[in-house]
């Protein structure tokens, strides 16, 4: 049964994009210096802590995770997902050979984004 009442598809979409955005916060808290290897110098050279900035990108990717699943007018956080990705991808080239997956998810954000983008007024 489909509690959201969505076509199978989008529904099967939706899930693989949240999961994707709700697992790295959840496992971060058991192992974060896994994944603050993924901030680029710049954003580390900031001045924020390492774990701080960890976990706040990771509530971020809960709010555009639960927005995706749960939310309606999901163009926007389907948008964010795909850019996030793509730029996680763009400043690691180096580890592409893991990061590669993460441009079949941002695709997959962008069809979310594309069935749900706003239909102006005007042309």
């Amino acid at each position: 049964m489909n509690p959201l009442r969505l076509p199978l598809p989008e529904l099967l979409l939706r899930v693989a994009v949240a999961f994707s955005f709700l697992y790295p916060p959840i496992a971060a808290l058991s192992d974060p210096d896994s994944w603050m290897g993924y901030f680029p110098g710049f954003i580390l050279s900031l001045g924020i802590d390492p774990l701080t900035l960890l976990h706040a990108f990771g509530a971020i990717e809960g709010v555009i995770a639960l927005w995706i699943l749960f939310g309606k007018k999901i163009f926007w956080p389907s948008t964010a997902a795909a850019a996030l990705l793509i730029a996680i991808v763009v400043l690691n080239g180096v580890q592409f050979p893991v990061l590669f997956r993460d441009v079949s998810i941002a695709l997959a954000a962008l069809s979310l984004a594309f069935m749900h983008r706003p239909h102006g007024t005007h042309s």
